[in-house]
């Protein structure tokens, strides 16, 4: 009974243990650049990654590096975003990603 018990909490614990480190990324835009914020779920900041960003084609325009504050800034004047962006970050053992729209853009420039 005690081994049916203490399986059964483990079946329970299990998932949520699993979810509780989940990649969350979040990416908001200005009219000078993509600010991307990762974190894991659990609150904790993501401290070293890779961000790739890649056009609305999932072409590679530029590979970025997280800040220790587990964000990073993306120029605009950088990157080709008419078709979009797509915001990738990897840290080695969770990923995640946010898209940008051009109408996100559009409505932060004002036009």
């Amino acid at each position: 009974m005690i081994r049916a018990l203490a399986f059964s909490s483990l079946m329970i614990a299990a998932p949520i243990g699993a979810a509780a480190h989940q990649l969350v990324v979040f990416a908001s835009v200005d009219c000078e650049a993509v600010t991307v914020e990762a974190k894991f779920s659990n609150g904790r900041v993501t401290q070293q990654g890779d961000v790739r960003v890649l056009d609305g084609e999932n072409n590679l325009l530029t590979t970025l590096q997280l800040e220790s504050d587990g964000t990073v800034l993306v120029p605009l004047d950088s990157v080709d975003y008419t078709s979009g962006l797509l915001i990738e970050v990897d840290t080695g053992s969770h990923d995640n990603y946010w898209i940008v729209t051009p109408e996100d853009i559009a409505r932060k420039c004002g036009s």
